[in-house]
């Protein structure tokens, strides 16, 4: 097959078949074992340095990509004393005069367990159904170092000439990355100019065609507690002149929020979404159609003989995908000072904590918003209640540079190859703190920024699962981009 291959001419069949025999053969056992490694995020673990959960997951991909033997990868796990590590490479340039660079990004850090895994399912506990790969961290994102060296070894294979490229893969993302910026002060003159950064840590409307992600929403997280008593006492004897810290806690709330609605009240969380955006959700809308909102998993219960479904904030699919990419939104992710259940006695809890999770729109910035966020819940407490907000991490959303003529017609034609659709563009609700960073440092840079995380695969939450074939010719497209570059 080789030898009816011009050398230099990256040919997209044998592309895709080359990093799905990868795939197979090594990339899935690998995903596999990282599966089974609770390589916790240092928010959800914070005793990782000693567990090494973190170094063990760094390591095993460094001796993989080691054991590929890519002609001129030299690669090294730094770590800075006290931060989680990061996995760095760089291949030398084969284009002739070329002297920008392809950074191309992952993590290896996962988010914690959750609970509502299938029976037959776990975090920890890989397995391999109807072509998805299921357990923590696979498709979030632990899959992207390896596809990122399927893709460069497809270029070496067929003797495409390539530009410099560099790969940083971090260990702290689902923290909020709060290590990574040293790292790229202390990485940046080997970083080199960066033009085109390919980040594999993002989502798909579908499986069926290539998607770039244009936009990325902003977070700010943090703990919400309401005290008013030192000690637990009886609910009938108090309740009525001790007033309860939930009814605190909501009244809070709806500082920043309309419960009604869910729209979030302060003004300067909210921004107007850019006229291209705008036309590319319409265009992805019209693609994608109901399965933007059907695809996530309803309560329903029979009613009557016919199943009710329960219903999301607008069937509206336009709405829906702005709701989910331009819009501030408001989660309570994790609460405290609450009994189990069968250990709930008719007590009046003396405190109530929650875990908030603050989505922003790409163009608000995050620092601001937490001390706005403070200030709102903490001033003037009902009942002179004691009210605290302990901010835990923060970053700002992203907006996408525009995009070179080159770069458009690249992704297009990888689209076209390997799943025979045009790229979709599509904005992601989720947050990679990297891609502001990254636009700031390298404004004039092209960013593919796309992943495997297409409907229903579920990151962070129960059964989490990698579409293999989707990854592989994801893979194939990454390839046929890089040998694209100018």
């Amino acid at each position: 097959m080789n030898a009816r291959i011009p050398a230099g001419v990256l040919n997209a069949a044998h592309t895709l078949s080359q990093v799905s025999d990868l795939w197979d053969a090594q990339i899935v056992p690998c995903l596999e074992d990282y599966i089974r490694i609770p390589a916790k995020s240092p928010m959800f673990d914070a005793d990782w340095a000693a567990h090494d959960y973190i170094g063990t997951v760094v390591r095993n991909t460094a001796a993989w990509i080691e054991a590929q033997k890519v002609s001129g990868l030299v690669l090294e796990i730094v770590q800075l004393p006290g931060r989680t590590p990061v996995l760095f490479f760089e291949i030398p340039a084969t284009k002739a005069q070329s002297t920008q660079t392809v950074l191309m990004y992952g993590h290896l850090d996962k988010q914690p367990e959750f609970s509502g895994w299938r029976s037959d399912l776990g975090p920890w506990t890989p397995k391999i159904e109807d072509g998805k790969l299921y357990g923590r961290g696979g498709a979030d994102d632990g899959y992207a170092a390896y596809a990122a060296i399927a893709a460069i070894q497809a270029l070496k294979t067929q003797n495409v000439v390539h530009p410099r490229i560099v790969g940083l893969i971090e260990t702290c993302e689902e923290s909020g990355s709060y290590d990574l910026m040293p790292y790229i002060d202390l990485l940046k003159a080997r970083l080199g100019d960066v033009a085109l950064v390919v980040c594999l840590d993002s989502g798909a409307g579908n499986y069926d065609q290539l998607w770039l992600t244009n936009s990325l929403r902003g977070m700010a997280s943090g703990v919400l507690k309401v005290e008013i008593l030192t000690e637990g006492i009886h609910s009938g004897d108090a309740s009525g002149l001790v007033p309860s810290s939930f009814r605190i806690m909501r009244q809070v709330l709806d500082r920043l929020e309309d419960s009604a609605t869910g729209r979030l009240l302060p003004a300067s969380f909210h921004c107007e979404v850019p006229t291209d955006r705008l036309a590319q959700a319409q265009a992805t809308a019209a693609i994608l159609g109901e399965e933007i909102y059907r695809r996530f998993p309803w309560a329903h219960y029979d009613c009557g003989g016919s199943t009710t479904f329960a219903l999301p904030t607008t069937t509206d699919p336009l709405q829906a995908l702005l709701n989910r990419t331009w819009k501030p939104t408001l989660s309570v992710t994790g609460a405290d000072g609450f009994p189990e259940l069968k250990n709930a006695g008719n007590v009046l809890r003396p405190y109530t904590a929650f875990k908030l999770s603050l989505r922003l729109p790409p163009l608000v910035e995050a620092d601001a918003a937490v001390q706005q966020l403070k200030a709102l819940l903490e001033d003037n407490a009902p009942y002179q209640a004691k009210v605290t907000f302990e901010g835990l991490s923060a970053a700002t959303g992203w907006n996408a540079p525009g995009t070179a003529p080159w770069f458009e017609s690249a992704l297009h034609a990888a689209s076209q190859a390997h799943f025979g659709a045009p790229c979709g563009y599509i904005g992601q609700g989720g947050t990679i703190p990297l891609m502001n960073m990254l636009s700031k440092g390298f404004p004039q840079a092209q960013m593919m920024v796309c992943g495997v995380l297409g409907p229903k695969s579920n990151a962070h939450g129960p059964n989490e699962f990698l579409h293999v074939p989707y990854a592989k010719k994801l893979t194939a497209a990454v390839a046929q981009v890089i040998a694209e570059f100018p």
